[in-house]
């Protein structure tokens, strides 16, 4: 189906789903996203404008991690937000901050930590654990991102393959958007021989080759979830919008994204 075919279907089968919102009651709603289901989110998020009548003012941020732009930073600081798409286990760790309403939670999507190389250059072999650990070992400089899949790298996976301490050195943290850039960004520039980041941030990007996930072994499975922050002010426009993301109408925007809709499992 054409993407042009899939946007007007959407919003068909959205306004059907959403009858009970007429303009009338038409809202700003606040949404504050991380790069990993921007990609998804940027076709639907139209859509559920158009079927709905809302309209969606949107902040890019990560999903954790020291950056100021960061999610729980931002509504750490006040800033206005309805609703918030991010990483599952971020969004749990918010709900105990009191920051978001654990109840509202709706899981999104699933998404799998992958690597890219340079356009035209070899593609290593990560097919096993074992040789995951040796293209970790041979190259020359890594990438990854600042929230939750270079988090997951630096603190947790490299230690757990025991060359924590040998690629230090060259391993380098990545500032995402909206300041920042996605990881294939700098291993398109030959600034990192390979880079790591969820698969919807790297398949899209031009001037790389997508070498694949990880070993299944050690995949995190990170999902991406939505839910309203404790001081939403258009609860019934938000939650329609997270209806809206999470339908079965909205899998195959998220499968072209590289993200697993929840449907698929």
């Amino acid at each position: 189906m054409k993407p042009s075919s899939l946007f007007r279907l959407l919003a068909l089968i959205g306004a059907a789903a959403l009858s009970t919102v007429g303009a009338a009651s038409a809202a700003d709603v606040h949404v504050m996203i991380s790069a990993g289901f921007h990609g998804a989110y940027s076709e639907l998020g139209p859509a559920f404008e158009r079927a709905s009548g809302h309209h969606l003012v949107t902040t890019r941020g990560p999903s954790m991690g020291d950056s100021p732009e960061a999610i729980p930073a931002r509504l750490a600081r006040g800033e206005a937000a309805d609703v918030v798409i991010l990483d599952g286990g971020a969004a749990d760790e918010l709900g105990r901050r009191g920051l978001v309403r654990p109840d509202s939670k709706i899981e999104l999507a699933r998404s799998l930590v992958g690597m890219v190389v340079r356009e035209g250059a070899v593609k290593p072999d990560i097919a096993t654990v074992e040789a995951f650990r040796n293209t970790l070992l041979a190259a020359k400089s890594i990438a990854y991102s600042d929230s939750g899949s270079g988090n997951y790298l630096s603190t947790t996976l490299f230690a757990k393959l025991g060359i924590a301490d040998q690629i230090a050195g060259k391993s380098r943290k990545v500032r995402g958007p909206p300041s920042g850039e996605p990881v294939a960004n700098v291993v398109a520039r030959g600034e990192a021989e390979i880079g790591f980041q969820q698969v919807a941030e790297l398949i899209h990007v031009a001037g790389v080759t997508y070498v694949g996930a990880i070993p299944a072994e050690l995949q995190p499975m990170f999902s991406f979830a939505g839910v309203l922050t404790s001081t939403v002010r258009e609860p019934e426009a938000a939650c329609a919008l997270l209806r809206f993301l999470a339908s079965p109408e909205a899998a195959p925007v998220i499968s072209k994204a590289g993200l697993m809709p929840p449907s698929a499992r």
